[in-house]
């Protein structure tokens, strides 16, 4: 791995938050293992190991009952990995692919078939040689007929150049982390405002309120500065918001977060019964497991 790595917390605390029976964690990752499967040539990190087992253990320590387990960049779009995850999870697992626009039907029937149901985009450049603009589109004109949604990975500034973009997709779109605000502002302020109409204006999007760890500049172990921001957005808008660990945190240079307290966090975020019902089991269901609903 990258000598800078920081590798995930090997022994994270147990939640006080006792989490809902049924609760979704709906944005982890998993890394090779590398000699079964080998990182991308292009990746831009190298990270440590971090496989399936390892995520089914957090899983049951931290008290969730399913995950939906995002393709990794540093995997590039070799989703080999990811399914291999999905299929290891009798069926408590689904996966968002990264597909490039020459992608076979064969091959996302065989990823739908694995239990794939997105496809994340991503434009963060410090990530990403070539942005996703032109596939886009025709990438989610192909995944419409199966129910797929996108997922966009991008940073607040970034909003205005991909809005029309975004705005313009024929499917349900998911945010990652609150398209990364800059939470030493207000949240209730302008710069936040952007990301609200989007979401007011859109109702097939949806925003993931994920990664204090990442986006906090107060720290651990309460990322006080995150909490309104992602407050707000489950209030607002409690029917189409998700939450996950972002396990096992890639690219963290400041610290390694302990993922019981990341749990610790979604009451205040989310301070009622029905709020976290919404958040942690209704709707990720609805999108990842729609038959059982």
């Amino acid at each position: 791995m990258d000598p800078d790595w920081l590798p995930f917390d090997p022994e994270p605390s147990k939640p006080v938050f006792q989490l809902p029976v049924g609760a979704v964690d709906t944005h982890c990752h998993v890394f090779g293992p590398a000699h079964e499967f080998p990182f991308a040539a292009e990746r831009k990190y190298t990270p440590c190991d971090a496989g399936s087992d390892q995520l089914w253990e957090l899983r049951d320590h931290l008290g969730f009952t399913r995950n939906v387990v995002v393709q990794a960049t540093c995997h590039g779009s070799d989703n080999r990995a990811m399914v291999n995850a999905l299929e290891s999870s009798k069926g408590k697992a689904r996966g968002v692919a990264t597909v490039r626009a020459d992608v076979a039907d064969e091959e996302l029937q065989q990823l739908n078939h694995a239990g794939v149901r997105g496809v994340r985009f991503n434009f963060v450049k410090r990530l990403a040689d070539k942005l996703p603009t032109d596939d886009l589109l025709s990438i989610a004109e192909r995944i419409a007929p199966l129910g797929w949604h996108i997922v966009i990975y991008s940073e607040a500034e970034e909003l205005d150049e991909i809005w029309d973009l975004i705005t313009a997709l024929p499917t349900k779109v998911v945010v990652d982390h609150m398209g990364r605000p800059d939470v030493g502002q207000p949240a209730e302020g302008q710069k936040f405002a952007q990301f609200i109409e989007l979401m007011e204006m859109f109702p097939n999007f949806l925003s993931k309120v994920t990664c204090p760890e990442r986006l906090s500049k107060n720290g651990p172990p309460n990322y006080d500065d995150f909490v309104p921001f992602a407050r707000l957005l489950v209030e607002r808008f409690p029917d189409r918001v998700l939450w996950g660990t972002d396990w096992p945190h890639p690219n963290m240079k400041s610290h390694m977060p302990d993922d019981g307290h990341l749990v610790n966090i979604i009451p205040r975020i989310a301070p009622t019964q029905a709020l976290q019902q919404a958040l942690l089991i209704d709707n990720p269901m609805g999108l990842y497991w729609p038959e059982e609903g």
